[in-house]
């Protein structure tokens, strides 16, 4: 990445503008909000049947304002999700037009190809299944955005397991650091899809109750969905926040778990404060799974690296959205750095961390640096900072 550049000629990056759809609510407003009360945004999954599955709920995203023009044929959930937030970041930069869009996501949507072959099953034309066939590639839900719009830019995918949404606000920031890019456009989205909820439960990782991350009872993750948008260019007057680091590392241990010791995350955060020269920041986001594996190694990273920094996983709040988690929880963390307090960890009874949790109701601070940690099936971590 842009770690080449020569310190006296880098560019500052920063966001410019932010929006952001989550189980929390649509928009900054009701995000914001809803963050700050702890609200729990997991409920009974309405989409299809889970009678056969041992988890029952997710984090769904009510509420979807309609979007696409008259005659188009239907968006998937994935573009549903990605059009506000979209919308709403651009209303921050009248005028933005990308050089490129980053887009981090674990499928595209997989209920974009659910949809196909139920419909073929079920006696669909060929005119049809042609149309499908057409927009089942990952990039399809972010063209559709940009069509709205009218722009035409590239588009590269970043699908790197639940580490996607922070990569691509990663490679945003690089590009434009190394000078390669004045304006990017970074977003991260998935939908809810039955094939990986089903996945996900045969591996008995997701909970048939609360998702309780860092609690010494936790019992496993709950899904979710959403997406956000950010605007991403060199640091000026515009300048929301700034992005000084970030830290990407992988440590292969396994295929779904990560190792036991932490060294994966440990790297990634090291990595970031590294690069941004710090030593410390006010406050971490949490990749926080409610998994036992992944709980443990973080907090066993993050001890090694950040002493007495206060922590919380909002994955409590909305589910696991995969590829978009990392894009959603950075937004978070500019919403409470924006508005003074640090969003709450909650359904938590006891925990076994070791670490300083926001447990159960948001607090008030000045958070003046943030980290936000993605971390991935196949060892793939990834930590970005934010400075005000």
């Amino acid at each position: 990445m842009s770690r080449d550049v020569p310190a006296a000629v880098r560019r500052v990056p920063a966001v410019t503008g932010f929006g952001c759809v989550s189980p929390l609510g649509v928009g900054l407003g009701a995000t914001r909000e809803a963050l700050r009360a702890g609200k729990d945004g997991i409920s009974q999954v309405r989409g299809f049947s889970v009678s056969s599955f041992r988890a029952k709920t997710a984090g769904q995203v009510a509420g979807v304002p309609p979007g696409g023009r008259a005659g188009r044929r239907k968006e998937s959930r994935a573009a549903q999700l990605l059009l506000p937030a979209v919308r709403e970041a651009l209303a921050f930069r009248p005028g933005f037009v990308p050089d490129i869009v980053i887009a981090g996501t674990t499928s595209g949507g997989m209920e974009f190809g659910e949809n196909f072959l139920r419909g073929f099953s079920g006696g669909m034309s060929s005119r049809d299944a042609r149309c499908w066939l057409r927009g089942y590639v990952p990039r399809q839900p972010v063209c559709g955005v940009l069509e709205e719009f009218g722009f035409d830019a590239p588009v590269r995918v970043v699908s790197n397991a639940c580490a996607s949404g922070t990569n691509a606000l990663c490679l945003a920031a690089g590009l434009v650091r190394g000078g390669s890019a004045r304006r990017v456009m970074a977003v991260g989205f998935d939908a809810l899809s039955e094939l990986v909820f089903a996945g996900f439960d045969a591996l008995r990782a997701s909970t048939a109750e609360k998702c309780r991350p860092f609690d010494s009872a936790r019992s496993g993750l709950v899904l979710g969905e959403g997406a956000a948008c950010f605007l991403v260019e060199e640091f000026s007057d515009a300048a929301l926040v700034a992005i000084p680091g970030w830290g990407l590392a992988n440590d292969n241990h396994h295929l779904t778990q990560p190792n036991p010791d932490g060294s994966g995350p440990r790297l990634s955060m090291r990595r970031a404060l590294d690069d941004a020269g710090w030593d410390s920041v006010d406050y971490i986001n949490a990749h926080g799974t409610g998994t036992p594996f992944n709980d443990a190694s973080e907090a066993a990273a993050i001890r090694a690296v950040c002493l007495s920094v206060p922590v919380s996983s909002t994955k409590a709040m909305t589910g696991h959205a995969l590829g978009a988690a990392g894009a959603i929880e950075a937004a978070f963390c500019l919403l409470a750095m924006q508005d003074g307090f640090l969003p709450p960890n909650i359904n938590l009874r006891e925990t076994d961390s070791g670490l300083d949790i926001v447990a159960n109701a948001a607090r008030p601070a000045r958070i003046r640096r943030a980290m936000s940690n993605s971390f991935g099936f196949g060892g793939s971590n990834a930590t970005i900072l934010f400075e005000q």
